[in-house]
């Protein structure tokens, strides 16, 4: 099959899908175009399909570049006959070609390289082709001492290792071998000493190759790395050996069946099976990465995803020890206010003082929540913060959000730019401001493998994690679009068809010339042509703009469309900035969404998507999450007891459960199997970071200041 054919088959779509999305991609168009505004093309795959797409296509492409090279390269050897073209053509992985490559390829000197130097290669086909030979007596014609062949046994040994190389080159065997180890393979690790460490688990631990959990792999491999585990993979090896044997036994070498068997117990346990093994370890550990960066990019999706907290003044608690704590407040647009530094944790504990300071603060400013970091002193500052505004008039709430990164964009290059003359330090407190104010717009900034969302992140590909989270934060930011007037050159550097040059020339524009009346005004932008233009129109919000469309996710390839169809349906432009359209389904629905679609010139998916955007112009998605949880007072984990139900926020999920924030000082953990009452396979179907949540608490272990929790029939117990 082709690459079409393969993608249809594989990912149950149509032809017309298929070819109508590889149009789309090699045209240049982003993920986020394409789901979008290309639904009628693709039949509305999701940015999710489209990137597994995409991802497949590739891998394909790679594949057939790799199957065409290979043949070359045997052609050049003058060793390429019918039969193994067919079968390159035929394989389905880089593996099955490489290993159908793998004996006409330039080898370091090995064991049997040396052994042909010498000359033995037609004594190794004589234990092959010859039958009831005396192979001994015909080793003698093989000795020259000049050759290095001093008697009998090296010629014999030399002509063995060539053909335990022949054997281990076989691609028939190394398949035969591989699957065994795949379907019937156990993984198996042990403690190299009883020292007692994170990975007690798997001091004598086994599991099929095949039922292995991917965040197990991952942990056995650190434990590896970290000489704490001995891990090894086995199968049935007397009968690979049985296996490698019969495939050269025949009648044509009878007679020397003991030595061919000896060839292939060398050939199997020296150089197949480690082989083997190493690619089987490599497999899984592809996996496991594989697994960690979608649960990462899961993880991340959700954090970005968070609603804002708008219109609100924030002083932002950047909480340590030694150094003191850092403030900043920033106004309802995240302008920094003011700043300070204040010392109420060990060792100056200086409460007093430090109350007196942040009152003042707050009144000044009118303050109306603290964002407290989760970093180091994080609790101490919770308590110290809940106790001070429960001595003042003015209502103030506060909420511990995830500082992870603050430090990283504190240092940065863009952090210098946007707060040139503020200490280091305090840079991190503004971030921590931010962050509740608008979680998006604030987290691009930062690197997302520093944003601490995973798992086992350290353990994976850079290069891939760096991929996939780049498409996410794309994905994300697409998703909400993003106000041209208001945004930063490192937000809007993520819009489709937005590089970083170009981002920083619409802020430049926007300086020099105040703000973008109107969508067609970015046209104005130095480089910023038309293909950026339709790939990021879409996506760009102007809310006092003369068009309501501009302020609205319908494309201005749409606009003429959308405008045709409100007049079908009695409404006018002004209609829709004056929120006039409250009964624009009931009138679709008596229209007919099939006939507007006809009659307004545009297909029937990008019809319901224009439809659901004049609703309500400069809709946030994300106002429609659950806000964080705000707080006034503060609990220690010796305030808990078994059964006692609270409200928490997701702050993690990985492979084995989520963590929580319920106030204390750890977050507490939900494992996998007190997530629901039914089985769950993976804990991200289910949660997401962010979730506001209500959970029991069903275990506490206050020595290691652990709580473990559960979801299962929590509604019920509430409602009784």
């Amino acid at each position: 099959m082709g690459i079409n054919e393969i993608l249809i088959s594989e990912m149950g779509l149509r032809k017309n899908q298929v070819d109508n999305t590889i149009k789309l991609i090699d045209e240049g168009n982003t993920i986020p175009f394409i789901a979008r505004y290309r639904k009628e093309m693709t039949g509305e795959l999701s940015d999710v399909q489209l990137r597994e797409f995409h991802e497949r296509l590739m891998y394909l492409r790679n594949l057939e570049a790799r199957k065409e090279d290979i043949i070359r390269l045997i052609d050049e050897q003058g060793k390429l006959t019918a039969e193994i073209e067919e079968n390159l053509k035929k394989a389905k992985t880089l593996q099955e070609a490489e290993d159908i490559y793998a004996p006409f390829k330039q080898k370091k000197r090995t064991r049997a390289t040396i052994a042909r130097e010498r000359g033995l290669e037609l004594l190794s086909h004589m234990i092959l082709l010859s039958k009831n030979i005396d192979i001994l007596k015909e080793a003698e014609k093989f000795i020259d001492s000049e050759k290095g062949i001093d008697d009998i046994d090296i010629a014999v040994s030399g002509a063995k290792d060539i053909l335990a190389e022949l054997m281990s080159d076989d691609a028939q065997i190394r398949k035969k071998i591989r699957n065994e180890a795949l379907q019937r393979g156990i993984v198996s690790s042990k403690a190299k000493s009883e020292e007692d460490s994170v990975y007690r688990m798997y001091y004598d631990f086994s599991e099929r190759v095949k039922d292995i959990l991917p965040h197990r792999v991952l942990a056995i491999n650190r434990g590896e790395k970290e000489g704490v585990l001995t891990v090894k993979i086995t199968i049935d090896d007397e009968g690979m050996i049985d296996y490698i044997a019969d495939q050269y036994i025949n009648a044509q070498n009878q007679g020397n069946e003991e030595l061919i068997r000896e060839v292939a117990v060398d050939a199997y346990k020296r150089l197949i099976y480690p082989s083997i093994e190493r690619e089987i370890r490599n497999h899984l550990t592809e996996i496991g990465q594989e697994r960690a960066i979608k649960v990462f990019g899961k993880n991340l999706n959700g954090l970005l995803l968070q609603p804002p907290i708008k219109d609100v003044v924030v002083m932002g608690f950047d909480p340590a020890y030694r150094t003191g704590c850092k403030i900043a407040v920033v106004d309802k647009n995240g302008k920094l206010l003011d700043f300070t530094t204040v010392y109420p944790t060990k060792p100056q504990n200086k409460v007093e003082e430090s109350k007196k300071i942040l009152k003042s603060m707050i009144e000044k400013y009118e303050v109306d929540i603290i964002s407290i970091g989760n970093g180091t002193a994080s609790r101490e500052s919770e308590k110290f913060v809940a106790e001070m505004i429960s001595e003042i008039d003015r209502k103030v709430s506060y909420v511990i959000v995830n500082e992870a990164g603050a430090s990283v964009y504190s240092a940065s290059k863009l952090a210098n730019e946007e707060l040139p003359d503020i200490n280091v330090s305090i840079r991190g407190a503004v971030s921590i401001a931010r962050r509740l104010q608008d979680p998006m717009a604030e987290l691009v900034k930062i690197d997302p493998k520093s944003i601490g969302v995973g798992q086992y992140q350290h353990d994976v590909n850079e290069k891939r994690l760096s991929e996939v989270l780049d498409g996410v934060v794309e994905d994300s930011v697409n998703k909400i679009g993003i106000d041209v007037n208001t945004a930063s050159y490192s937000l809007l550097e993520h819009l489709s068809g937005i590089s970083s040059s170009v981002a920083k020339n619409i802020v430049a524009y926007r300086d020099e010339n105040g703000e973008f009346s109107g969508i067609q005004e970015l046209k104005k932008v130095k480089r910023l042509g038309p293909a950026a233009f339709k790939q990021s129109a879409g996506f760009i919000r102007i809310q006092n703009s003369k068009n309501p469309l501009d302020n609205t996710g319908v494309h201005p390839e749409s606009y003429e469309a959308c405008e045709k169809a409100l007049t079908l349906l009695g409404y006018s432009i002004d209609d829709v900035s004056e929120g006039k359209l409250s009964d624009i389904d009931s009138r679709v629905k008596e229209y007919g969404l099939s006939k507007l679609s006809t009659d307004s010139e545009v297909g029937e998916a990008t019809l319901k998507d224009i439809i659901e955007e004049i609703k309500k112009p400069g809709r946030d998605i994300r106002d429609s999450g659950i806000k964080p949880v705000l707080k006034t007072d503060v609990m220690k984990i010796e305030d808990l007891e078994v059964d006692m139900i609270l409200t928490g926020t997701v702050r993690n999920v990985v492979d084995f459960g989520a963590f929580v924030d319920i106030g204390i000082k750890n977050d507490g953990l939900i494992h996998i199997s007190q997530i629901s009452n039914k089985r769950v396979k993976n804990p991200s179907d289910l949660l997401s970071v962010g979730d506001v949540v209500n959970v029991k608490v069903i275990e506490i272990d206050v020595e290691k200041g652990r709580v473990s929790l559960s979801m299962k029939n929590v509604k019920q117990d509430i409602e009784k």
